[in-house]
């Protein structure tokens, strides 16, 4: 068969533009994939927590060129699932001591990579000023989750107003041992005991929250000691097992873990919030 110049040019021709083609798709798809390595979706709860990683997101993206997307979430339990499922790259809400009980749930499917910051939890009260002033058989509103429901009852325990059986790992208003002026503990979600102050003469309310409720924390009736004994309250960055030792996953953390983050926790929230990730507990 006989092929004239004219076929030889146009074959060459729709050759070369295939190859072009081909090259384009092959560094659009190698684009694509750099951009998605450099972004990390992070799992929050509560907007005070939003609005300082908003200043983190701008310091990961200036120093590290990373894309953090945050996803916010309205309880404490479906950060974790999100996790564990891959819906998120990365979560911060969560202390130390409400993590080793979730991770269990989890079957460790998760680690810790990085320490953020402790939040005393603290007594409010709409109606008090003290706690002397509590009266006989006054509702003490706790939160009914695990982890938070213990650290309630560690708090009340510390203001002297009950005591509780330390023998229960996951104690309850149930496992208090003494209770001289009858205080009726009623167990909320997390969320709703800031909201629960209206009916109740005294709430133990997560920070984030009492933040988002617009409570005033220099009013509160009682603020939790920060010390050894409660280092289990620090809060953390959690992964995936398997991903912690992703170099852009460390990059977030770093971001998260410098001094213009602390200014921003004391602009923030004052004294609300302590930067943990340095912190020496004695």
């Amino acid at each position: 068969m006989t092929i004239n110049k004219k076929q030889v040019l146009v074959s060459a021709v729709a050759v070369a533009g295939l190859s072009t083609a081909v090259a384009l798709y092959v560094t659009n798809d190698g684009a694509v994939s750099a951009a998605n390595e450099k972004t990390v979706t992070v799992g929050l709860v509560g907007d005070s927590d939003r609005q300082l990683w908003e200043y983190v997101k701008k310091d990961a993206q200036k120093k590290y060129g990373i894309d953090v997307k945050l996803k916010l979430f309205t309880d404490y339990v479906k950060p974790n699932q999100a996790l564990v499922d891959g819906s998120i790259d990365l979560n911060s809400f969560q202390t130390i001591n409400y993590f080793d009980v979730q991770n269990k749930h989890f079957k460790n499917k998760l680690v810790g990579i990085g320490k953020t910051y402790v939040t005393p939890i603290r007594i409010y009260s709409d109606n008090h000023k003290s706690l002397k002033d509590l009266p006989e058989k006054a509702t003490i509103i706790v939160p009914n989750d695990a982890s938070n429901e213990k650290r309630a009852l560690d708090v009340l325990e510390s203001a002297g107003l009950i005591k509780y059986n330390h023998d229960t790992k996951l104690p309850t208003a149930q496992d208090v041992t003494e209770n001289k002026k009858h205080f009726q503990i009623k167990e909320v979600s997390s969320d709703q005991t800031a909201a629960a102050l209206k009916s109740a003469d005294a709430a133990v309310v997560n920070t984030n929250y009492a933040l988002d409720a617009k409570l005033d924390i220099d009013k509160a009736l009682f603020v939790e000691p920060v010390n050894k004994a409660n280092k289990g309250y620090i809060n953390i960055i959690a992964a995936r097992k398997g991903t912690q030792n992703k170099k852009v996953y460390k990059q977030v953390v770093k971001a998260y873990q410098t001094e213009a983050t602390k200014k921003h926790m004391k602009q923030l929230y004052g004294s609300a919030e302590i930067p943990a990730w340095d912190i020496k507990l004695k």
